[in-house]
């Protein structure tokens, strides 16, 4: 009967011990994942987050942020695809 009892608390510890290393390796690949996909979709926010520039700039035409948007255009260009039409600032 002893042995019974004794060994009720340890089956607990050792189910809570296996919940928590399961939790530990679902999280780091829960990360892994998020950063794997942050990564790779950098050009893809990078290229939505120009377009809005592009959309802003033609609604007030300020040749300065025309500039600012045309150095972040080369820069994109020369790292990702699709290649993105260079501003016009004249």
């Amino acid at each position: 009967m002893v042995s019974n009892e004794m060994s009720l608390p340890w089956k607990l510890t050792s189910q809570k011990n296996k919940f928590k290393i399961l939790l530990i390796i679902l999280s780091g690949i829960l990360i892994s994942f998020l950063l794997v996909l942050l990564s790779n979709s950098s050009c893809g926010i990078q290229h939505m987050a120009i377009l809005n520039e592009i959309n802003s700039y033609q609604e007030t035409l300020d040749p300065e942020f025309c500039e600012v948007v045309v150095e972040k255009i080369d820069l994109f260009n020369d790292s990702c695809e699709p290649q993105i039409e260079i501003l016009d600032c004249g």
